[in-house]
Order: structure tokens, then sequence, then C-alpha cells
């Protein structure tokens, strides 16, 4: 029953995660431009929404948090883990290869995700799925070159050579970890979902998630404190929009859809940003954008006929 019910309001839930997650790139542009670095920006925020969630999962999910097994708490503390690597390596690739060459990079994680869970979660794909996961991965791709090949008399794009290179390799392959990273915390949770209620699942994970962060964060010799209260106004926003909702609803939906769907599903957060950044900002989406996200949109179609 809560199988059907959750695919009769898939779209819905699909469309509210994908714009809350589309804020993350909006709200992490306007912190930086106060001056927050951002492995300080994804440490405060999952410290935020930790603490958002600390007194609702005791006072209303103490029993189900007490007895967790010890294998769950493990899982639990992989994922968060997990999470936290994927901020972690996909924000610092960005300060050694381009946005272009990281996009790419990361955006291989549906790709992991749809090899690792026929393994591990017993989660095998149609040839439908298979084909709306490499539409998914192209369209991913196309936005993510689209800041790098140009068009003049023929379309025009960095050589192999320029991309697996000194400082960009290193940047790329952050990029990767994050995509692996990514793939872990979703193929975890889509395995203690199924056992766990929502709230004392992403409690564990963001708490985990947070504390490795911070480790992150001090190791690095950078302080959460000292910015400006505009600043910490756009992490809070970050906080309660892409990561509690957002994030939030991809890990609720991880207990009734594969964990390759809700991959894939995460693709469409450019397309998202694009729309916001038109909106809020005027920018125009490139041609290559809209071209992209078509891809995707198809993508995320055909690999959801797959359902569980």
């Amino acid at each position: 029953m809560a199988i059907q019910q959750a695919r009769v309001f898939l779209p819905f839930n699909l469309l509210i995660a994908i714009i809350a997650v589309s804020t993350a790139s909006l709200f992490i542009r306007f912190a930086q431009a106060e001056g927050a670095p951002s492995l300080v920006i994804a440490a405060v925020r999952l410290t935020i929404a930790t603490l958002t969630l600390g007194p609702i999962a005791f006072l209303r999910h103490r029993v189900e948090l007490g007895n967790l097994t010890h294998r769950d708490l493990i899982l639990g503390i992989f994922s968060g883990s997990f999470l936290a690597i994927h901020f972690a390596t996909w924000i610092s690739s960005l300060e050694y290869t381009s946005v272009a060459s990281s996009v790419v990079f990361v955006s291989t994680g549906p790709l992991w995700v749809a090899i690792l869970s026929p393994l591990l979660l017993n989660e095998r794909l149609t040839g439908v799925a298979i084909v709306g996961l490499g539409l998914a991965l192209f369209g991913g791709t196309v936005i993510g070159l689209s800041d790098t090949c140009v068009w003049n008399n023929g379309l025009q794009c960095p050589e192999l050579s320029q991309i697996m290179q000194g400082r960009a390799m290193w940047g790329n392959f952050l990029a990767l970890c994050g995509a692996l990273a990514v793939s872990g915390y979703l193929i975890i949770g889509r395995k203690l979902r199924a056992k766990m209620s929502l709230i004392p699942y992403i409690f564990l994970v963001y708490g985990i998630s947070a504390i490795v962060l911070n480790i992150f964060m001090f190791a690095s010799k950078q302080t959460p404190f000292g910015y400006s209260p505009t600043a910490y106004g756009w992490i809070f926003l970050l906080a309660v929009i892409p990561q509690l909702i957002g994030h939030s609803t991809f890990n609720w939906l991880l207990k009734y859809l594969s964990a390759t769907l809700v991959a894939v599903t995460t693709l469409s957060e450019p397309i998202g940003s694009a729309v916001l950044a038109y909106i809020f900002l005027k920018e125009t989406p490139r041609p290559a954008t809209v071209v992209g996200g078509v891809f995707i949109l198809i993508g995320i179609y055909l690999t959801s006929k797959q359902g569980k």
C-alpha cells in the first residue's frame, strides 16, 4: 500500500526534491560572495540541519534510535561519511579543474549506482532503464561541457590531454571520488531506509556527515566563525531548503524507489538551477543546457518505468 501511494505522488515528490536541491547553487554562490569558504558552507549546512532535526528525533523517535543495531549504526556512519566525502571532494575539485570537467565527472554517480546496485541491492535494470540511464548521463555531460565547448565553424571542445593532466587531473579525480561517494550514500540509504523511518535515518546520517565535515574544516585551518550575518542567512537557507527538504525527500523516496532511479533524478538539479537562475538572476540558459536538460528528463522518464 505504501509503495502504491508513493508511486501515485511520485511526480509531485520528485518535483519538490528537484526544486529544493536546485536552490543550492544559488545559495552557495550568495554565501561565497559574502566571503564564506565552500568547506565552511558545507560543514555549517549539515550542522544546522542536524541541530534542527535533533529535538524531533529525540522526542518522537527515541525508541527507534535506541533500538538501532550495531550493524545499523555502522551502516549509518558509512552513509554519513560518504555524504561528507561527496561534499568535500566535489567542492575541492573546483579549486583544481573547470566547473565543466567537475560536473561531468561527478555526474557519473548514477552510473556507479547502476553498476553496484545489482551486486549490493539485488536491483537489476531493465533494458528501457539502461537506455534512460544512458540518455540522462549524456544530458549531464552536455550540460557539463557547455562551459568549455564553443561553436566556431563546428563544435570545438578541449582535448582529452588538457583534461587529464596536472592540477586538472587531480581535480577530476576528486570529482570522480565525489561521484563514488554519493553512490555509496544512496546505496546504503536504500538498504537502511527499508527498515528505518525517515527522521531517525536522516538525523543519523546528517549528524555523521556534519561531524566529518567539521573535522575536514578544522583540519584545513578554517573556522565557522567570523562571517557576516548575510552569509549565515544564506547558509541557513541552504540547510533548510536543499538539505532538509531536498535531500530528505530523496531519502524518503529511497524506501520506495530503486537507488538508480533516485540517483538519475539528481541529475536534473542543473535544470532546476538554470530555471531559478533565469528567474532570480536573469541569466539566460545556454542552448546546450536546454538540450542536455531534455535528454535528462527523457532519461528520468525511461528509468522511472522500471519503478522499484
